[in-house]
């Protein structure tokens, strides 16, 4: 595709994850087939509601001096991004994607955060693909769902546990005694919410 809608784009801190700290440009696309209950972002939802960009004129919003960009939404991988990550691995970046999986993988990747929901399932060759498997904890059935899904997984993949925001205070107890029972799993924490930036 030559032209992506976007909802919103920025520099920031990675706040989740393997590169949680790290500078990052986010590139938000609008559109969702997933629709959590929980999302923070439900205005990203209605691909509609934001306006297209030539795949040009996303990459030179970048900064020059930030080397990973996270291409994110609403669901990503709702369109064909071969032409983003490429335009932007000749601008000399490093991609990361955040997907819930629900769609076809396009696009070259240095990084796949796949984020499975129970509602819509990732397709089978994300987990194939994931560099880092990040399950949502709202309940406690979210931590048995997650033994479940690390067989699915790259044994190279990276498995974190984050607990919805607003089930952080319930949630991060149950998650801290799983992970000293399943110690290959790691505690993904939002910290950009805590230090309020986007």
């Amino acid at each position: 595709m030559t032209r992506l809608p976007v909802m919103e784009h920025f520099a920031t801190i990675q706040g989740e994850g393997k590169y949680s700290g790290h500078a990052a440009y986010f590139i938000r696309l609008g559109g969702c087939d997933v629709g959590c209950t929980w999302c923070d972002v439900k205005e990203s939802w209605d691909a509609h509601m934001h306006p297209s960009y030539t795949i040009e004129e996303i990459v030179s919003w970048v900064s020059d001096n930030i080397e990973i960009v996270v291409v994110t939404g609403g669901e990503p991988l709702l369109y064909s991004l071969d032409q983003l990550t490429t335009a932007l691995h000749l601008a000399g970046k490093r991609t990361h994607i955040e997907t819930s999986g629900s769609a076809p993988i396009s696009g070259t990747w240095d990084w796949i955060c796949l984020s499975p929901k129970k509602f819509k399932l990732p397709l089978p060759s994300l987990y194939a693909a994931a560099d880092e498997l990040k399950v949502i904890v709202y309940n406690t059935h979210d931590l048995k769902w997650a033994k479940q899904l690390e067989n699915q997984v790259s044994s190279k993949a990276q498995l974190l546990l984050q607990a919805e925001w607003s089930k952080r205070e319930a949630m991060y107890p149950l998650i801290t005694t799983f992970i000293l029972d399943h110690p290959h799993w790691q505690i993904s924490v939002q910290t950009h919410k805590y230090m309020n930036i986007p």
